[in-house]
């Protein structure tokens, strides 16, 4: 079976080094180690602005970078495997280990620690940052500005409720894509509440459904239990109770809290079926 080029670096002329063997290429290289130095960046299909988006990476994020051209770069991101073209602009030399995640919806990177200071970006909920310094209620970060210390926490401190945090970004519009409190998608949501209760978890839907880390798989028919992680072909949802749900949706393009057999109705006409797996964590 060929290796899902979701999060396999190769192609016919370059292929990370760590596949020689497994795939045919003409040049083998290994990744030069950078980390994303924006609020967020799209992650591209091909190297051009243009090219459909098919994931988003966020501030502190580690990749390996195997291709620069015109502008853009050929990486594949640390947290979840993806690999993609992203504009060069926002990559820089790698940071030091992050100690602290964005706890705020988003908050603004400010370029001194003061409520009156300009703004370099927003950085989303999620967004992982090494803290080198304190001043007053704010926390200097690697890689340069400031941010609200109260909108920080803990690597070591997780939240305990990964629904509560989903349910927090009732609202957020809904991006294809997306993996940011900016806009985001079906998988994202996620991806993003189980990764603030401090587990790591694959991109997209279907790489989801056939995770082992995410519980015990169980049938459609089971009766649906709060944090459940609903899967159709193509689309994630997590159940509130047995009758309603929280997913980022096409519909109404927004992150909703809806009843379940409304969702089910739209997916079965969107995607040809019904629920297929539950997973329990």
């Amino acid at each position: 079976m060929p290796l899902d080029r979701r999060l396999h670096a190769y192609r016919p002329d370059l292929a990370d080094a760590r596949l020689r063997g497994r795939v045919e290429a003409e040049r083998f290289v290994a990744g030069e180690p950078a980390t994303i130095r924006v609020g967020c960046v799209d992650l591209k299909r091909e190297p051009s602005l243009e090219a459909p988006n098919d994931s988003q990476l966020l501030f502190g994020e580690e990749v390996s970078v195997f291709d620069r051209r015109e502008g853009f770069a050929w990486v594949q991101n640390s947290t979840d495997g993806y690999v993609g073209w992203l504009q060069e602009g926002a990559l820089g030399p790698a940071l030091p280990e992050p100690s602290h995640r964005i706890t705020a919806l988003r908050t603004p990177l400010l370029r001194a620690p003061s409520v009156k200071a300009p703004y370099t970006s927003f950085l989303s909920l999620g967004s992982r940052v090494a803290v080198v310094g304190s001043r007053d209620r704010y926390a200097e970060i690697a890689g340069g500005g400031w941010v609200f210390a109260e909108h920080l926490s803990a690597l070591d401190q997780p939240e305990a409720d990964y629904v509560a945090t989903a349910c927090r970004l009732l609202g957020v519009p809904y991006l294809w894509g997306g993996r940011s409190t900016f806009g985001l998608d079906c998988s994202a949501l996620v991806q993003l509440a189980l990764a603030a209760a401090g587990l790591s978890i694959p991109r997209d839907s279907d790489q989801q459904e056939n995770c082992a880390a995410l519980g015990e798989r169980l049938p459609a028919d089971i009766t649906r239990r709060r944090g459940d992680l609903l899967y159709w072909p193509g689309h994630v949802a997590i159940a509130l109770d047995s009758e309603h749900v929280v997913n980022a949706t096409g519909g109404p393009m927004l992150v909703v809290e809806e009843p379940f057999e409304e969702l089910d109705r739209r997916a079965r006409a969107d995607y040809g079926s019904g629920l297929r797996t539950v997973r329990r964590l």
